[in-house]
């Protein structure tokens, strides 16, 4: 996903002169590569997440278009106040885009996870939040972003995540996009780079016969309400599935709009329950440890549909 990403603001970059990469040492070649094309466009500010986050609001007050790109950890946690205060205060132009979405970084543990910047950052106003489930979905997400005046975070992975779009797909900001449909009685949603494993589980659940629908939520902020109750529409049970905690997260969103709609439809959510996620490994392995596998998922969402069976 990294390579989508650098490969779509390349792109960008070299038809508006405007637009710049902020890094912090990423040191990748990717970076290199395009320092060494747009030598004016790319600024290496180190690792100082907080200084670089200000910098990108002056140079959007200049009439630049900042891309400010480092580990989303970083960015979400420790440069939260400078997000909210030099950039959505100000509705400043800047986009900043954090690698590494819920448990991306595996190897690194809780302290390198951002399972709660979902909750942090849907509440700053004037902030678009966007999480990428796919590579062909994030590089649509960097040209809205590009073509949008004001601020926007971008959540994207790391871990070679799996294709689940085609080049004709189309991102709609707020609008929940269909994965599968074989049937109406329960829904499902996700956000993220999770979305594959939820994408199998749900496939065997079809295979055992459930009647379900699943929807990608590529947007968390803004949600567009009547979107997600039209698809919801007439289920008997609603699952919310997301690498992030439970507080705040994909499920505090959904049952916010059942809520104030008045739905009356059970919602199940799927994540981490008041605590960080364990285990250290490659993804997967750390995904298996905390019930995020294709199979753990499955079991999940089939032991709600079954009444706990």
């Amino acid at each position: 996903m990294q390579k989508a990403y650098v490969n779509a603001l390349y792109e960008i970059m070299g038809s508006d002169k405007r637009v710049c990469s902020l890094l912090s040492d990423s040191g990748t070649d990717y970076d290199v590569l395009m320092a060494r094309e747009y030598p004016e466009q790319c600024f290496n500010l180190g690792i100082a997440e907080q200084n670089k986050v200000a910098v990108a609001s002056g140079m959007a007050k200049m009439g630049k278009i900042p891309f400010v790109y480092t580990t989303d950890a970083f960015l979400a946690y420790r440069a939260y106040e400078f997000i909210r205060n030099d950039v959505c205060f100000q509705r400043r132009n800047v986009k900043i885009v954090g690698m590494g979405m819920g448990l991306s970084w595996s190897t690194l543990g809780a302290s390198h996870h951002t399972t709660e910047a979902i909750a942090a950052l849907r509440a700053l106003p004037n902030l678009i939040l966007l999480c990428a489930s796919t590579p062909i979905e994030l590089k649509k997400q960097v040209r809205f972003a590009y073509e949008h005046d004001g601020p926007v975070y971008l959540r994207i992975g790391m871990s070679a995540e799996e294709e689940l779009f085609d080049e004709k797909y189309s991102f709609t900001l707020g609008k929940p996009v269909q994965l599968l449909n074989c049937g109406e009685d329960f829904t499902i949603f996700v956000t993220g780079t999770i979305a594959a494993n939820v994408y199998h589980a749900s496939e065997k659940l079809c295979e055992d016969g459930y009647c379900l629908r699943l929807y990608n939520m590529p947007t968390m902020n803004p949600i567009d309400s009547k979107a997600v109750l039209d698809a919801v529409g007439d289920s008997k049970t609603v699952v919310s599935v997301e690498e992030h905690s439970l507080n705040g997260g994909l499920g505090g969103a959904i049952s916010e709009i059942l809520a104030e709609s008045g739905a009356s439809v059970s919602l199940k959510r799927i994540g981490l329950n008041n605590c960080f996620a364990k285990g250290y490994g490659m993804i997967e392995e750390v995904r298996k440890q905390n019930g995020f596998d294709i199979n753990g998922i499955y079991q999940q969402i089939r032991n709600h549909i079954n009444g706990g069976k």
